[in-house]
């Protein structure tokens, strides 16, 4: 067995040597050879087998430190093959504990219906293994080209090596296993089979796996059915996008102690868009999987560069990092900075989003006639607060203050959530000024949100219709801004998306972002009725 740094805890050795003496390489030159775990395919499978110290016979799940497992990483870095591998000794081989060792006990293949003849001593104080008696394992993912993954190098591996006389009928859509036993390929489209008592589900690509495609309440499913019966789950994927809120994201969020976890990671100092340094960080997240050509990695990772960095950063550097997810374009935000200072008197329209406590709160500003963008005001929750609350006598004065300088034709409000909304702000604002110049705009409105960000958006494509004035703050919400996908359609049938946070309790904050869409709108809409500046507007207040 390949040595590791330090494996000082119980596990089940004889799993992991097992495979070394049952499985095959599944593919390329070295077809059929002997299948040597990798350190890192090691570490991760003896991890998975860990045993509490306390551990009984006949205990499953519970006799095991971790309920369930996570392995993160990058493209090519041997996932399937490990998955197969796993799920050969899950099938037919050593999984579950059987006691600890006096010493001259033995895992005799001869005794599960295997003639190659492999024999494993225990030594005194090991612990070891038995087979399910009936296993049933499902390996899932959102799609059949997923799962296909797994299974064309699982078919291969249990054909081409001993296990063949073990396992002798391995079939396109599943493969059965001694004593009733049997392998099935589960997609989100097999819910007939969710809910099974299974024994094992390596879940595949969990990255990918979000409410909006049902996984997530299949992976429930599936994890409720592995205990009932004390069966388990391991996640192999690549990096996710935090935009999205998927499987593998909870499981990393977790605060489950009894979840392994393997996450290969550079350092984060190190610049994904610097040649030198991408490659110091493919070192880093590849490092154990020998049949990495580094060289051939750079080069896809750099050409994948060019037209999606974050998908990149992902499937080769390993970092969880919002792809397509930004809303906005960066540099061309940066290209739009203006020297612009709207003169006293001229049409402007303002959004207004956020919350009185925990979000930040914006205030933007857009000169109707040219498009400058500039914040009347942004405030955010400082760092390390037990109770807080934004000064809204200061929020209220900077729209006071817009209003009496400029001919303000429409604000655009998103009170927000009942518990921490700005609604009395704006019922005193149309007090003062009027319900038709301050109105709410909820962005909970999905299809109209999403209508709505798509026009700033492609405003800040085209260059000449949008500027600002590169507000160091205004900047961060914008670029901190992820997309996130809805259901709903544009009328050409094209998908729409909002905006979010990268994370539900991320701290990048976007409310400006929000606010700058909402005064967006509200241009358009001025516009749109051949609205005309009638000086500042009286202050009164009530």
């Amino acid at each position: 067995m390949t040595q590791l740094d330090v494996v000082d805890f119980p596990t089940l050795e004889v799993a992991a040597d097992w495979v070394q003496a049952h499985c095959v390489i599944p593919d390329g030159e070295d077809r059929g050879g002997h299948f040597v775990l990798s350190d890192w395919q090691l570490w991760c499978l003896l991890n998975f087998y860990r045993l509490n110290k306390s551990a009984e016979v006949g205990e499953r799940s519970t006799a095991f430190k971790y309920r369930r497992s996570q392995v993160v990483g990058p493209q090519k870095l041997g996932k399937a093959p490990y998955t197969a591998a796993h799920i050969c000794v899950e099938g037919v081989g050593p999984a579950l504990f059987a006691g600890w060792a006096k010493g001259g006990e033995t895992w005799d293949c001869r005794d599960h219906g295997c003639g190659c003849g492999w024999v494993y001593e225990y030594e005194p104080g090991d612990a070891m293994g038995r087979p399910w008696p009936t296993p049933l394992i499902q390996i899932t993912a959102y799609s059949e080209d997923q799962t296909d993954n797994v299974y064309d190098a699982l078919r291969p591996m249990i054909e081409g090596g001993p296990l063949r006389e073990v396992i002798p009928k391995t079939g396109e859509e599943f493969i059965r296993l001694p004593h009733g036993g049997r392998i099935d390929a589960v997609t989100s489209n097999a819910k007939s089979r969710v809910g099974q008592r299974v024994t094992f589900v390596p879940q595949d690509e969990t990255g990918l796996w979000t409410e909006a495609g049902g996984m997530i309440k299949l992976s429930h499913a599936q994890r409720r059915g592995a205990s009932g019966i004390g069966g388990r789950v391991e996640e192999t994927t690549n990096a996710w996008d935090p935009s999205e809120e998927s499987v593998a994201q909870r499981t990393a969020e977790s605060k489950s102690s009894d979840i392994f976890r393997y996450h290969p990671l550079a350092s984060a100092a190190l610049s994904y868009g610097n040649k030198r340094e991408r490659h110091k960080i493919h070192k880093a997240v590849y490092r154990g999987s020998s049949w990495v050509n580094l060289d051939s990695i750079d080069a896809e990772a750099a050409e994948i560069f060019e037209a999606d960095p974050a998908e990149a950063e992902r499937f080769f550097g390993n970092r969880v990092v919002a792809g397509t997810g930004w809303a906005f374009n960066p540099e061309k935000w940066d290209g739009l900075k203006s020297d612009h200072k709207p003169e006293s008197g001229v049409l402007v329209v303002l959004g207004i989003d956020g919350a009185r406590f925990f979000d930040s709160l914006a205030v933007i500003a857009t000169e109707v006639e040219t498009g400058f963008q500039w914040p009347l005001g942004i405030w955010e929750r400082p760092e390390n607060v037990d109770e807080y609350e934004h000064p809204m006598a200061e929020v209220d004065a900077a729209i006071a203050e817009a209003v009496g300088e400029f001919s303000v034709w429409r604000a655009y409000v998103d009170p927000g959530s009942s518990m921490t909304n700005i609604n009395p702000l704006l019922e005193k604002w149309q007090g003062r000024w009027g319900e038709n110049v301050f109105m709410p705009w909820r962005m909970d409105r999905l299809k109209q949100a999403a209508q709505m960000v798509g026009s700033l958006a492609d405003a800040i494509n085209k260059s000449g219709e949008l500027s600002h004035d590169g507000d160091e703050t205004f900047t961060r919400h914008i670029k901190q801004a992820v997309r996130r996908k809805i259901s709903a359609k544009d009328d050409d049938g094209r998908p729409l998306w909002t905006i979010s946070k990268d994370r539900p309790d991320s701290p990048r904050k976007i409310d400006a972002a929000a606010a700058a869409a909402l005064s967006w709108e509200a241009r358009g809409d001025a516009i749109a009725q051949n609205a005309e500046p009638d000086g500042p507007s009286q202050i009164w207040f009530t």
